[in-house]
């Protein structure tokens, strides 16, 4: 059995008389991909974001890899093997491809310039970024733009990888490149936390599937028996 990497109790948040996390607990295994779905304003990107650090959370405990970083700096999760991507990317654009993963992997990551060029190498082949790394990051296209912002959170090497709807936009000839993509880093060791609308994604690329809705998990499990629950079929599909 694959041991604990991360472990979420009673994960919170209120804005104002809006609740959009409401006692929140679930536990990821190292090495799987564990799909999030659910409707518009469900609470997902808000729990990235406490995970990540980016937003304080009013009650509850994060534990990565059984250390408690409930009131950990972004920055510091970030070297502790935590990292994310954004629904929409926002790199350095006056920068080169290189360049960015770069500064990721310099203050994000905490690597020693020495370890930059070989590692960046590496990301830029796994993403499939190499013929673009002297390319200006704001001339990227909506394809190489989405694959940059999963390497510039790979450059920072991760143990997570918080990946908040990159298929959003893309063809489904692309869908499927992104999911294979997906499964290659976790090929490589990397635990994956995937939110997605494209349902195709979840039910192919996830080993385990969670639904919320009003900041509320609503059901846990393998990916068919979560999409068929009558609860998910009700508040996310409306059938």
């Amino acid at each position: 059995m694959a041991d604990t990497i991360l472990t979420v109790q009673g994960l919170s948040k209120a804005f104002g008389a809006l609740r959009v996390a409401e006692n929140v607990s679930f536990e990821v295994e190292e090495g799987e991909i564990l799909g999030i779905i659910g409707p518009n304003g469900a609470g997902k990107t808000t729990i990235f974001a406490m995970l990540a650090g980016n937003l304080p959370m009013d009650d509850g405990q994060i534990m990565l890899h059984g250390q408690d970083i409930s009131s950990t700096p972004a920055h510091e999760r970030s070297r502790l093997g935590l990292a994310r991507t954004y629904q929409v990317p926002k790199p350095f654009t006056h920068m080169t491809v290189f360049e960015n993963l770069k500064v990721a992997a310099l203050f994000g990551g905490g690597l020693e310039e020495v370890e930059c060029e070989g590692w960046i190498s590496q990301v830029l082949d796994l993403t499939g970024m190499a013929s673009a790394r002297d390319t200006l990051a704001g001339r990227l296209p909506l394809l190489l733009r989405k694959r940059h912002e999963l390497a510039r959170a790979l450059a920072t090497r991760p143990s997570i990888l918080l990946v908040d709807e990159v298929a959003a936009g893309l063809t489904d000839l692309e869908v499927d490149e992104f999911i294979a993509l997906i499964q290659e880093i976790q090929l490589s060791g990397i635990t994956v936390i995937w939110i997605e609308h494209v349902m195709k994604t979840m039910l192919t690329a996830t080993d385990r599937l969670m639904a919320l809705a009003g900041g509320r998990l609503i059901a846990s499990g393998a990916p068919q028996d979560v999409i068929a629950s009558e609860e998910v079929r009700r508040v996310y599909l409306g059938v």
